[in-house]
């Protein structure tokens, strides 16, 4: 059985910095030390920041002193100035991708346009990007959504960072429909765009995928989500022991990829696991 592997697989650019400005902090920090949400979707790497010191609260209440960890997918403007405020020694680890959007949510409206997210409305990275819009804003999963609005004059459309491109572009479509002026802003990453585009095309040459990921990560979730599409035989796994033999009968050729959130260790024993099988 041949074993192919995505070659855009596992740690994008903002986990991988994420991960060593948590585990850095970990070394260099006086504990107690946090991070507000997990760091990021993956329980594995969660786990092990544990076992370093690094605790993880739901809510800057938590938090009567030390550092606090700012997320890859971000937090919103709100928690931003209540930890300065308070006086906490803040590690921002939110990916410069999502900052990117942020910046564009706070401009846009500022210059009164009616900022459309497109975005899981209860992603907490959406969340923080919407905390900046000055005014209305509008978290758009679908054109659909779109479809209520008239008389808009002035839109601008942003992403979440790992969207699908082919909903970001149906929604500015929608918007040139109900707007007079719009703007539009790709602000899907790189590296998300490309490991779906791999991810598809492999899918297309194998009899079984498998996706590495956290249950909790959105990237993870659309790979696996545009992979079965044109492979049924894909199946969505965080750790080695998930696999089930009989996904592989008869599979001459299998195909792994995996989730921006997911450690290069993980991908390791996957594919090891696989090749036992």
């Amino acid at each position: 059985m041949q074993v192919m592997v995505a070659n855009r697989a596992g740690f994008c650019f903002g986990v991988r910095r994420a991960i060593k400005m948590a585990f850095t902090a970990a070394r260099r920090c006086p504990p107690p030390i946090y991070s507000l949400g997990p760091l990021i979707h993956n329980p594995q790497v969660v786990r092990r920041l544990g076992e370093e010191g690094v605790g993880v609260v739901e809510d800057l209440d938590e938090v009567k002193g030390g550092t606090v960890i700012f997320r890859s997918h971000g937090v919103t403007l709100e928690e931003m100035n209540l930890a300065q405020k308070r006086g906490l020694k803040v590690v921002d680890a939110t990916c410069p991708f999502v900052k990117k959007a942020q910046k564009y949510a706070s401009s846009l409206s500022k210059k009164g346009y009616l900022v459309v997210i497109v975005g899981d409305k209860g992603h907490p990275e959406v969340q923080g990007i919407l905390s900046y819009i000055k005014g209305e804003g509008l978290v758009a999963g679908s054109a659909q959504e779109l479809e209520s609005l008239s008389g808009v004059k002035k839109l601008a459309v942003i992403a979440q960072t790992t969207q699908f491109y082919k909903d970001f572009q149906e929604v500015v479509s929608q918007a040139l429909l109900v707007a007079q002026e719009v703007r539009a802003f790709n602000t899907i990453c790189d590296a998300t765009y490309i490991r779906q585009q791999e991810s598809v095309k492999l899918a297309q040459e194998v009899e079984c995928m498998i996706v590495i990921g956290g249950y909790n990560s959105a990237n993870t979730t659309r790979l696996a989500t545009l992979c079965r599409q044109v492979q049924p035989n894909t199946h969505h796994v965080e750790t080695e022991q998930e696999l089930d033999r009989r996904w592989f009968a008869g599979v001459q050729k299998v195909g792994i990829t995996a989730g921006a959130s997911t450690p290069d260790w993980l991908l390791v024993k996957v594919k090891e696991e696989v090749e036992k099988i």
